[in-house]
């Protein structure tokens, strides 16, 4: 698959403290990508890296093929956990100014702000200042100044913080048309149940390394512990034997764990041989917390 961005062997260094230590990943063309890790991870320190905030002291960096270099920025767009908006200013002079800043004329400027303002619903806002404004609607305000310029690449980092449900879903819903219309997107958050829905692929950063990289779903499937949700009518009895333990029993619902996944069939051949009614059964996967947890824990320089 053709990658929008690919990092090799970068290394970033502040005073003693190595913060990015020979990370390599690919972020595939018109995907939704999770760059995970705990506080700390370097995480930051790559994302300015790739936005060109900061340079690598060693190891390349590509964007779309080429080398990154001073004409990227105004491809990428970039939504800060900590967000910079001038909160003096008005709503509509402060988004053209950062439009402008990206390269827009100021025609194009205010014609692709009244766009999103419009579908935002939001287009008395203009006149406003941005301190009059809720933590919520300013983060709308940066969504719109970090997507305004139509770039290529979108890093979010925790783009839902301080919206509520509905406008957490509709920030969501743009994040998938964008990606749907060719843009591609870094996700990094700390929310592990938001990157599970949205991310089709992660890294995971620990201590300035790479843990862990991959499709999600190829990754829940390498950690999975063989356990199975198995919904039965009555009171089923079943003994455990060497290729199946009982982890839990209520009523008539088993979870049990397997020797291996291949065990499954023989198991639902066995049930039903004894003419038990099956009512439900699925393969339970870790979630990509759990994952996290366990890799982080298991990292020893964590």
């Amino acid at each position: 698959m053709e990658s929008v961005l690919k990092l090799e062997e970068v290394v970033k260094a502040y005073n003693k403290h190595l913060a990015v230590d020979r990370v390599s990943f690919e972020v595939p063309k018109g995907s939704i990508f999770g760059l995970l890790g705990p506080n700390g991870a370097g995480k930051t320190s790559l994302i300015r890296i790739i936005t060109t905030i900061t340079r690598a002291d060693s190891g390349t960096v590509f964007l779309n093929g080429e080398k990154l270099g001073g004409r990227h920025p105004e491809v990428i767009g970039y939504m800060p956990e900590e967000r910079g908006l001038y909160k003096k200013m008005k709503v509509g002079d402060h988004l053209i100014y950062l439009a402008r800043l990206k390269g827009l004329s100021k025609s194009a400027a205010k014609e692709a702000i009244n766009y999103w303002l419009e579908k935002f619903e939001i287009t008395d806002w203009w006149d406003k200042k941005v301190e009059e404004l809720s933590k919520g609607m300013q983060q709308k305000i940066q969504f719109i100044a970090t997507v305004v310029h139509q770039p290529d690449i979108l890093i979010l980092d925790e783009p839902f913080s301080g919206l509520d449900p509905i406008n957490t879903n509709l920030i969501k819903s743009e994040i998938h048309r964008l990606r749907e219309e060719g843009t591609s997107i870094i996700f990094s958050t700390h929310r592990m149940e938001q990157v599970e829905e949205i991310c089709e692929n992660i890294v995971l950063i620990n201590q300035g390394k790479n843990v862990l990289q991959g499709n999600v779903q190829d990754i829940k499937q390498q950690f999975k512990d063989n356990l199975f949700e198995i919904q039965l009518e009555g009171q089923p009895v079943l003994a455990e034997n060497e290729n199946m333990q009982i982890v839990s029993r209520n009523n008539g619902t088993l979870v049990v764990q397997l020797q291996d996944d291949r065990a499954s069939n023989q198991l639902l051949r066995s049930l039903m041989d004894q003419g038990h009614h099956i009512t439900g059964f699925r393969e339970i996967l870790p979630s990509l917390n759990e994952i996290f947890i366990r890799q982080v824990e298991a990292d020893p320089k964590f």
